[in-house]
């Protein structure tokens, strides 16, 4: 057992394990996790955080689905191997000091529409009531874009391109992977589904109005 595994707080990281257990079946059962897909995180304290194993069924998690890592993604206390996109969550919360919980999930609407709008680099979602349920936004009068970044194995140059959005100063509550799925985040698990919710919503409307106004054409 390494070191650092003693700093932490047990009790702590048994709630946060519940909770992500909790998410992951909810979420499964809405059929958002297909395959063994998506990962699942809640930040422990200021260093580390817990994170789903790899290969685990989200939609049947235990609270022995969950184990540690520090911020740069490394197991603490285990030999167990984190989900492979680790680096995509811990960047959240080095980014983000308030950031308490991480879901990335692989519903159909997501994948279709991270698709759909690669090309443009970001979908811009205007004039929509449920804008409000994002964190910083409380009016449909808003503009809230959800950039689509390429997909690749290698996630060093994910993290990059996420650094980059940032950098720019343009505002960030999720993004899409091309051809693969949604990260979102919040203060805590609550808001993350909340925003997790909001976007797939978001989402199913622009693609709904995209097939209404081609029929229309």
């Amino acid at each position: 057992m390494k070191d650092d595994a003693y700093a932490i707080d047990r009790d702590r990281l048994q709630e946060c394990a519940r909770q992500i257990a909790d998410a992951g079946r909810e979420l499964g059962a809405r059929g958002w996790t297909p395959a063994t897909s998506s990962n699942f995180s809640m930040r422990l304290d200021a260093d580390h955080a817990a994170v789903t194993i790899s290969g685990r069924d989200k939609g049947r998690l235990g609270i022995d689905d969950i184990m540690v890592v520090d911020l740069a993604g490394r197991p603490i206390g285990t030999d167990a191997r984190p989900s492979a996109e680790t680096a995509l969550h811990t960047q959240v919360y080095r980014r983000f000091a308030q950031a308490g919980a991480v879901l990335h999930t692989h519903s159909r609407t997501q994948t279709v529409a991270s698709r759909l709008y690669a090309g443009a680099g970001a979908i811009r979602f205007e004039g929509w009531e449920l804008q409000k349920a994002i964190s910083g936004y409380t009016t449909h009068e808003s503009v809230l874009d959800l950039p689509v970044f390429p997909n690749t194995q290698d996630m060093a140059e994910l993290v990059d391109r996420v650094d980059a959005w940032l950098d720019a100063g343009r505002p960030l509550h999720g993004y899409l992977i091309d051809g693969h799925g949604i990260y979102t985040w919040g203060r805590d698990m609550g808001e993350t589904k909340r925003h997790l919710e909001a976007f797939e919503f978001l989402l199913a409307c622009e693609l709904d109005l995209l097939q209404l106004r081609g029929k229309q054409a």
